[in-house]
């Protein structure tokens, strides 16, 4: 789901109506809410063969003559069993008078996750019976009528068991996994929560939603996208990794206020966090309102505006453009304390361009961290960063216990314990070397610390607190890996530069900051956008002088900016993303109906899979099979990163 905004009116125009609104704009957020609460409850049981849903039924329907649908979930010794929808669970009594003896074969006979339907009465169950426990534990169902709808063959595992079993497993029989009670929640909470964000921007903010083209080209820069052929010999479509310049295009095109959701398609491998197809949702200068409007009731509210930090000082502070900012451990800069030191491993890295000492204080270090625990995190330094870290301990008695003891003196040991206000109990990590270099590594080890803390008892991170961050002042261009002297975009090509910096794109483009901010949120990225550069000159500069990219790929994009492109922007916020912090799902694919696998696979259809030579020859392509030792390389590979 994408945002768009003409510059013109990010700062004025929210202010009133557009167009026609069921609500004023002006309406405070809290009426907007009761207003909300006030709507009708959905009829859940019209157009089906029910009365009521299995969760509903209360004291307040006893006597009332019922028919329910759902799953059989359990059944004790043939008297009664639990009933399951999609809303919820009733308990069934199964009659034993030998007049009901069909109706008590039907449901004494079904296999558990048979999908029954069932007439009876509302009935109080006896004293000392009730279940507090459930929503319905005070009444049960007195059954006159019950038919089998579709028996269950023997299940893979049983629904209430699905989070103990392999995920690998549940996305095999995922039309099962789904049935469980965390899903169920996780993917309504999302509709709901989507249905909020097209009420704040369609009613109250007068944004119109458009639907961009799955089939497009393919474009220079960004992430690497899956191509689709065409029946034109040679030539592909790309399923686009983001609808960028459609965005672009749809505010040239005077759709000033424009969302959507989108589906997005990056060929890329898969993390927790992040999946090859997934959805997108944002708006810009909106974002705070549309999140606080959307917000799930039973959470603590969205307080807004959300603090804001430059990117220099984010990765100086905490070694990373999307910090955690639950909990503290910041690094710290201690070159100063070093400046005259008789190191030499100390005075050589402050000797060299950006060369600088840094530290994090781990409070307790040393009551928690056991011995294996400072290897591992030296192992971590070297083997991800190639960087040596050194841990300090200090005593009670003040003397500095650690490897690294020789490097330090008393007058360095006291400034230190000043500077960085340590007990005697704390753990100093120390490292030397290049500025953005060491702060990515203590970034890093800040994390696996507060991780080692938490496995032992230590709460650092509250997972009831939600702390928003804006990261804004990125640099416009950073240096590619495989040859520095060469630039690319941070974020994308068509970010617009720091006005402040505009001058340096000609003359020293590694400095320029660029108009990109990211949403962070409990030290996960849920957001990023930019504004566009609306000057086609600029854009022709960027690509071909800076980024040495073919224009001609561009060509549709440059001739639009040319015709009288507004001031635009716009940002971009991870639904799948957002959704599993909110649900503190441990994946994104618990908030997915039907995702795909580490791996990109979908193991339920076991795509993506192989087409017959016959139904390729219209697209003009030809497979390439691997040799037999490429595929029993593969075969190895495929054993050692087994699906999860």
């Amino acid at each position: 789901m994408y945002f768009s905004s003409w510059l013109s009116q990010l700062y004025r125009g929210f202010s009133r109506p557009i167009g026609r609104t069921t609500q004023p704009i002006w309406v405070p957020l809290s009426r907007n809410l009761m207003l909300g609460s006030q709507r009708k409850m959905p009829e859940f049981s019209s157009f089906v063969a029910r009365t009521n849903t299995c969760g509903e039924l209360r004291p307040s329907h006893l006597g009332q003559e019922v028919t329910l649908c759902g799953w059989i979930q359990y059944r004790r010794q043939n008297i009664f069993l639990v009933l399951r929808d999609c809303h919820g669970l009733v308990q069934v009594v199964i009659p034993q008078d030998e007049s009901a003896a069909s109706v008590k074969k039907v449901l004494c006979e079904a296999p558990l996750e048979s999908v029954v339907r069932i007439s009876g009465t509302v009935i109080s169950r006896p004293p000392g019976q009730e279940n507090p426990k459930m929503p319905t534990g005070a009444i049960e169902i007195k059954v006159k009528t019950a038919e089998l709808l579709n028996s269950c063959r023997k299940l893979p595992f049983e629904i209430k068991d699905f989070v103990k079993k392999t995920e690998a497993l549940r996305l095999q029989y995922r039309y099962l996994d789904l049935r469980s009670a965390q899903m169920q929640h996780n993917l309504r909470l999302r509709s709901q929560m989507v249905m909020r964000m097209r009420e704040y921007l369609c009613n109250l903010h007068g944004f119109v939603d458009v639907e961009t083209p799955t089939l497009f080209k393919r474009t220079p820069g960004g992430a690497k996208e899956f191509l689709v052929p065409s029946r034109e010999p040679g030539k592909f479509y790309s399923l686009p990794q983001s609808p960028q310049q459609f965005k672009q295009l749809l505010m040239i095109g005077g759709l000033d206020r424009y969302f959507q959701v989108a589906r997005c398609y990056r060929d890329e491998g898969s993390r927790p966090d992040r999946q090859p197809e997934f959805t997108q949702t944002g708006i810009q200068s909106l974002t705070e309102g549309l999140l606080q409007y959307a917000w799930p009731g039973d959470r603590d509210p969205v307080v807004t505006p959300f603090p804001s930090m430059p990117f220099a000082e984010a990765l100086a502070t905490y070694g990373t453009d999307k910090p955690d900012t639950r909990f503290g451990m910041k690094i710290t800069d201690i070159s100063d304390v070093f400046r005259n030191t008789k190191s030499e491993f100390l005075q050589d890295s402050l000797s060299k361009p950006q060369g600088t000492v840094k530290a994090i204080c781990v409070r307790e270090g040393a009551k928690y961290l056991k011995r294996k625990d400072i290897k591992s995190i030296r192992k971590c330094a070297t083997d991800h960063f190639n960087q040596e870290v050194l841990p300090v301990f200090l005593k009670a008695n003040s003397n500095w216990n650690a490897p690294v003891a020789k490097f330090i003196e008393e007058e360095h040991g006291l400034e230190l314990t000043r500077m960085m206000e340590l007990q005697e109990d704390d753990v100093l990590l120390l490292t030397a070397g290049e500025h953005a270099k060491a702060c990515s590594l203590l970034g890093k080890l800040r994390l696996e610390c507060a991780d080692l803390l938490e496995g032992r008892g230590v709460v650092l991170r509250d997972p009831t607190q939600f702390s928003f961050l804006w990261v804004v002042d990125f640099p416009l261009f950073f240096p590619k890996e495989d040859n520095p002297k060469e630039l690319e975009s941070a974020h994308h090509p068509f970010t617009a530069p720091h006005p402040s910096d505009g001058h340096l794109i000609y003359t020293e483009p590694e400095k320029v900051r660029s108009q990109h901010y990211d949403l962070v949120l409990n030290g996960h990225e849920i957001g990023g956008g930019s504004i566009r550069i609306h000057d086609a000159e600029l854009q022709r500069y960027i690509l071909s002088t800076v980024l040495k990219e073919d224009v001609t790929l561009l060509s549709h994009l440059l001739q639009a900016l040319d015709y009288g492109a507004p001031p635009h922007g716009g940002i971009a916020l991870g639904l799948d993303r957002l959704m599993c912090l909110v649900t503190g799902a441990p994946s994104i694919r618990d908030v997915i109906a039907f995702p795909k696998s580490f791996r990109g696979r979908d193991l339920m259809s076991s795509a993506p899979d192989s087409v017959p030579p016959e139904e390729l020859k219209p697209y003009h392509i030809q497979v390439s099979w691997p040799t037999d030792s490429e595929a029993e390389k593969g075969s190895l590979n495929h054993s050692l990163h087994p699906e999860s």
